[in-house]
């Protein structure tokens, strides 16, 4: 806007005093002509600047004179500006002329001044605004980034403007949104601690009863109701269990124990554990550095969940670092696609309560793996795919060992 303002500015004043410049030199060459017409009329001889047809009138305004006008043109009449004036006498044009030089050089000075002072005007312009909107876009950018840290989880992420830490400084409309955008993260950090905490100490809580319940049920005499009664304990305290490895996962305190395993065992023996029909498939096995109890857990969570949810035949295949658990049910649906799943929400017709695939994502997260939920493509039927990505183990070839290049 202020380039566009000097700009604007700089054309004004030219056609300004180009208007009042050439004004002048006009209403001086018609004084002459109107003196030169009363010499001409009283038949005294004529100045040397004036003349009838003399040699360099335009065309254009000796027309005009002819045509019984009076006008006046600016030409070039001997390697000079020249202002000409011409008005009818007798049939012809009767002309004066005027030396232009002058105004010429005064507009093309005003031109020059005017250019120079736009080009400074500009540039410092631009210097300063560059200036200050550059400290104003690092702050957004620092803001921006920040926002982006907490809504990828980083919740001790703040902006920290020295401008909103100060109330002695002025504040302006970036501290404003920074202020407010780290009592945002620090408000959403408290409630999500206090929830963490919450399920946590209610989970640790029914752990006591829950044991003293389940060991009551054993005592009661066989048959159905005592059957029910231990059922309805065990999916109880698998809940509990749940619950605090989710409060685990969400507090952030899981460690890892790394080692190395070969996977296509390990996905084998992960399907025998959990007691159901599935079908495993090794197209290449790899050797993987990750933590084995929670690389099972997410397994076993993944295959059961696809026979509790799907529908058989549910196959588990290892291609290098990459294991698939695909059933041929409905698939997922649109909300789990959309954002993951979400606890306590299911909707595949089966008992559950959202935490398997739940734990398996966070599980993932802690060794460093990528679960993907997906759909299986129309041409190979119908079906829920989930694809784990871990990190391949690569060993370090022996110094003392030849290998090809």
């Amino acid at each position: 806007m202020c380039c566009a303002l000097a700009a604007l500015l700089g054309v004004l004043v030219h056609v300004s005093v180009a208007g009042q410049t050439v004004k002048d030199s006009r209403d001086k060459a018609l004084t002459r002509l109107d003196e030169v017409s009363r010499l001409y009329e009283s038949g005294e001889p004529l100045p040397r600047f004036a003349g009838v047809d003399p040699a360099g009138l335009p065309e254009s305004l000796r027309a005009l004179a002819l045509a019984g006008e009076r006008g006046t043109m600016v030409t070039e009449f001997e390697g000079r500006p020249t202002m000409w004036a011409a008005a009818p006498a007798d049939g012809r044009a009767l002309a004066v002329r005027i030396d232009y030089t002058q105004s010429a050089d005064t507009i093309d000075g005003l031109d020059r001044s005017i250019l120079g002072s736009s080009v400074l005007a500009i540039g410092a312009t631009l210097l300063v605004g560059a200036f200050a909107v550059t400290r104003i876009t690092r702050r957004l950018h620092a803001t921006a980034q920040v926002a982006r840290r907490i809504s990828a989880g980083d919740l001790d992420a703040r902006v920290n403007d020295p401008r909103t830490e100060d109330p002695s400084r002025p504040q302006d409309e970036v501290a404003t949104v920074s202020g407010a955008l780290d009592t945002m993260a620090s408000s959403l950090q408290r409630k999500l601690q206090s929830e963490q905490r919450f399920t946590a100490d209610v989970a640790h809580e029914l752990r006591t009863p829950l044991t003293g319940l389940s060991a009551a049920a054993e005592l009661l005499p066989e048959g159905r109701p005592s059957e029910l009664v231990q059922d309805r304990v065990r999916t109880m305290r698998a809940l509990t269990e749940d619950l605090l490895e989710i409060s685990r996962l969400d507090a952030g305190t899981e460690k890892v124990d790394l080692a190395v395993h070969d996977l296509g065992p390990l996905a084998e023996r992960v399907v025998r554990a959990s007691g159901t029909d599935t079908e495993v498939r090794v197209v290449r096995d790899v050797t993987v550095e990750t933590d084995k109890r929670r690389l099972e857990r997410v397994l076993g969570n993944l295959v059961a969940n696809a026979h509790k949810h799907g529908a058989p035949p549910v196959v588990l295949t290892v291609d290098g670092p990459v294991v698939t658990v695909r059933d041929h049910g409905t698939g997922y649906p649109e909300y789990l696609l959309a954002a993951g799943p979400q606890r306590f929400r299911t909707e595949g017709g089966g008992k559950g309560h959202g935490l398997g695939l739940t734990i398996a994502v966070g599980q993932a997260e802690v060794i460093g793996a990528e679960l993907v939920f997906s759909n299986a493509p129309e041409e190979d039927g119908p079906g829920a795919l989930a694809r784990l990505t871990l990190p391949e183990y690569v060993r370090l070839a022996d110094p003392e060992v030849p290998t090809d290049a």
